[in-house]
């Protein structure tokens, strides 16, 4: 007679017992991003959002999906998780801002081999630190503990935010005019686009590396300052500017006749940048397109709106610059130079 195997799911990698106990310890910080809109706590099957409907007379939801992508590898790395989950809230939060969305609530996937509940809750506690920022209810999410897929301590996250504007404010591109001015807000640093290329210069030969804070500055989060600036000046565009950079992320915005200049000189460019730039042969192009090059989103408006527009991002403390302007184009492209 054949003994069959004597097996549970904790002796195949999965431990229901760490999940649980993630979830516990996460449970406070999520409760601190609460909005009255939130109707119960996490921990359900879904999260109970109520449409604001005393605010908004009809209402749009914005949705919007992101991750951190190999940023994480250098994090892990040198046991920086502290500002990665402010990245995860921030790739998605300014994406949805760019409709003139406010932001309502997220949701976290947090993927790993193996739960490690010190590393998770350093994760989630991050994660609610960005929605803090980005004044997003963290109603819940997903852990899941894959062995197999993944190696015991390596993980990946993936972030889902909704935010909501009123219908007749959605921002479209459709009001850019040519002739309008393109306002641009210094970012903190790369944010989380290009770290596929970041981590092959660090590890070419020879060359010089910058401290790990300089790489792994968390992504800035743009709602509060955004937000104001539209309840006091007529935008016609926002950009958010991710993977695509100052090249493909632009022209998502605007109509496909016109086109941008912007001009390098009338910006500050961080020295993490500086030192991309020193250390490897990049294309002009190349380089633009893969890194936001010390601008973190662009706002588009009449050129009567560049002072007003300026004077409101400062006291919202943004550094912000007049950086180009729209321009007729039929190959719908960006200048930059």
């Amino acid at each position: 007679m054949t003994l069959k195997p004597r097996l549970n799911y904790r002796d195949s990698g999965v431990h229901f017992d760490s999940a649980e106990r993630l979830i516990e310890r996460i449970r406070p910080w999520a409760l601190q991003t609460g909005r009255s809109e939130v109707l119960g706590g996490i921990g359900g099957f879904g999260a109970l959002i109520e449409i604001p409907t005393d605010r908004y007379k009809k209402p749009v939801l914005v949705a919007g999906t992101d991750g951190v992508g190999t940023k994480l590898l250098l994090a892990l790395a040198h046991d920086r998780l502290e500002g990665i989950g402010v990245d995860l809230v921030a790739m998605c939060a300014n994406d949805v801002l760019v409709h003139g969305a406010e932001p309502l609530f997220f949701l976290d996937y947090y993927a790993t081999g193996r739960i490690d509940i010190e590393q998770g809750a350093r994760l989630i506690q991050s994660i609610a630190e960005g929605c803090r920022e980005a004044g997003c209810a963290l109603v819940g999410g997903e852990t899941a503990e894959l062995p197999g897929l993944y190696r015991p301590h390596d993980f990946d996250l993936a972030g889902f935010c909704v935010g909501i504007v009123e219908r007749d404010r959605v921002l479209d591109g459709s009001a850019v005019r040519a002739g309008d001015r393109v306002i641009g807000l210094a970012s903190s640093g790369v944010h989380s686009n290009g770290f596929s290329l970041v981590r092959s210069i660090l590890d070419s030969p020879g060359v010089t590396r910058p401290p790990i804070d300089l790489l792994l500055e968390p992504t800035r989060i743009y709602v509060r300052s955004i937000r104001t600036l539209l309840e006091t000046c007529p935008v016609h565009a926002l950009a958010h500017i991710t993977g695509g950079g100052l090249i493909d992320n632009p022209p998502r915005v605007i109509p496909e006749s016109l086109g941008l200049t912007l001009d390098p000189a009338r910006w500050q460019q961080p020295a993490v940048f500086d030192w991309i730039q020193n250390s490897v042969e990049i294309d002009p192009t190349e380089f633009y397109r893969t890194f936001n090059a010390g601008i973190g989103f662009i706002v588009i408006t009449a050129p009567e709106q560049v002072a007003p527009a300026l004077r409101s991002l400062a006291a919202s403390g943004e550094q912000a610059f007049e950086i180009g302007e729209v321009i007729e184009d039929s190959k719908h492209a960006v200048t930059i130079g």
